[in-house]
């Protein structure tokens, strides 16, 4: 099982210091992914930019959007700067994509949180493998929208899909998942797995899904205090009584931990686990570097 790593850009004050030492850290490092997230309503940084950054002052990880709310934006566009950054990286990226659960997001860049999110997620992932294939998407024009990923056809797209229909659904067009777990529960990740293994098989796909989780966690002396407030600033949008409620139940936070769960998590037949850090401090990667070494 590989183990990725995301940026911490929902933590706040990230700098371009700290970016860059996140993205070297994670290139240098035992990781197999770099990871980046995105909010609209929260003081991280733009999620295009970032990845963009990544792709552009790292060599050899996998540069992995995790995850991209697709519906909040024009997939035509959003298939162009994607090409764009594939390129840069010289064809690592990975596609995370998901429909969203946060409607003040959407309000907030004027898109409809409308009922068939998914649905509208499909139909655009057709639209933007139509432009990397080079396909006209309008009638007229000289060219089509360019330039073409490095990848041919564009990169593998996973999806931030749980819930049994909404995996089935998918089953029909995605490479795989990106899940995530908040606990983590190993009964959730292996119900997630066994869904996807399932209903790509149902689908008639050849090829099994990729199966990715993820979680967050704490190292450090001040662990517990750290995730708490994270996540208590990270799950606001519940409210603060059940935001405080829902931190309590992240529990990975020594390297005890961390290292139980990447091995009951390695059990389930993940092919990869990305980490989500909930401080800035660059120092975490050896940390989790420590773990990784004695599993």
């Amino acid at each position: 099982m590989k183990i990725g790593m995301n940026i911490p850009s929902m933590v706040p004050g990230m700098t371009r210091d700290d970016v860059l030492a996140w993205c070297k850290g994670i290139d240098e490092g035992p990781y197999s992914s770099l990871a980046v997230g995105e909010r609209i309503n929260f003081p991280n940084h733009a999620a295009m930019v970032t990845l963009s950054v990544a792709a552009a002052v790292t060599e050899r990880v996998p540069i992995m959007s995790y995850v991209l709310i697709m519906p909040m934006h024009n997939e035509v566009n959003r298939a162009k700067e994607l090409a764009t950054i594939d390129i840069i990286s010289n064809g690592r990226l990975c596609l995370g994509v998901g429909a969203g659960a946060r409607e003040e997001d959407y309000q907030a860049v004027g898109a409809v949180f409308g009922k068939r999110r998914l649905s509208q997620l499909e139909e655009q992932i057709a639209t933007m493998k139509r432009v990397w294939a080079g396909e006209m998407v309008v009638e007229g024009p000289l060219r089509p929208v360019e330039p073409a990923p490095l990848q041919p056809g564009g990169p593998e797209i996973l999806v931030a899909s749980l819930s049994e229909p909404a995996i089935k659904h998918v089953s029909r067009w995605a490479d795989g998942l990106a899940g995530f777990s908040f606990a983590p529960s190993i009964d959730e990740i292996n119900q997630a797995f066994d869904r996807a293994r399932a209903s790509w098989k149902e689908a008639g796909r050849e090829k099994p899904p990729r199966l990715v989780t993820s979680f967050w966690f704490a190292l450090g002396g001040d662990a517990r205090s750290q995730l708490d407030n994270y996540l208590t600033r990270y799950l606001n949008f519940f409210g603060e009584g059940v935001a405080e409620k829902l931190a309590k139940t992240v529990n990975c936070d020594t390297p005890q931990g961390l290292r139980d769960m990447l091995r009951r998590i390695e059990d389930t037949g993940a092919d990869e686990v990305s980490l989500v850090p909930t401080t800035r401090d660059v120092s975490e990667l050896d940390r989790v570097g420590d773990v990784l070494g004695s599993l």
